[in-house]
């Protein structure tokens, strides 16, 4: 299962062009815009648009993926834009982040195997300091059906890698909710975000 998530992975991010173009995902953008900068961890960061932006906002920037053709791209990026990312690959549980260190976490179409995805939001609940912040986006238990009208809207196939709101507050317990919400969004998000999603 792992060497088929890191394969299509590594395929993707091989291609010359950014699969998810080189601009913000909207919603993390909106969320950095209200909070004081610090220490910031991205999960599933792909080819670093989004923490390339929070570095350049001046946050210190952390991130991990599980793909090496994807951290090439988001260094490349990085040293575009005169910004710098601490970025590992590999799977969370090797790569020893300090537990209470982050202020932020993002969490930006992070959508882990089915398996461990519960185990990894766990793992993430620790590395965040006291009173941080979660910023979470990604497709809902219902964007099946928008992703069988519009295979281009992307996400994962599978109903297990999609997320319910329930799932996320059994996830992380002992959070003061500021926003958890489904709804839909108008994507446009390089190559495999287009369209409606939910």
């Amino acid at each position: 299962m792992i060497d088929n998530w890191l394969k299509r992975w590594n395929e993707r991010y091989k291609e010359k062009d950014y699969a998810y173009g080189t601009a913000p995902n909207e919603f993390l953008k909106e969320q950095l815009s209200k909070l004081k900068t610090g220490t910031i961890l991205f999960g599933a960061d792909g080819e670093g648009r989004n923490s390339v932006f929070a570095a350049k906002l001046g946050w210190n920037v952390h991130a991990f993926d599980i793909s090496i053709e994807g951290k090439n791209k988001a260094l490349k990026l990085a040293n575009e834009n005169n910004v710098s990312i601490d970025y590992k690959v590999g799977l969370l549980p090797d790569l020893e982040y300090q537990d209470e260190y982050f202020d932020g976490i993002a969490l930006i179409y992070a959508h882990f195997p089915p398996n461990i995805k519960s185990e990894y939001h766990k793992i993430l609940d620790k590395k965040l300091k006291k009173g941080g912040i979660i910023i979470f986006e990604a497709f809902g238990t219902n964007h099946l059906e928008y992703r069988n009208e519009n295979p281009g809207i992307g996400g994962p196939p599978d109903l297990d890698s999609l997320f319910s709101t329930d799932e996320l507050m059994s996830d992380f317990k002992n959070y003061e909710i500021i926003e958890l919400e489904e709804k839909e969004v108008e994507l446009n998000e390089g190559l495999y975000h287009i369209g409606k999603a939910l």
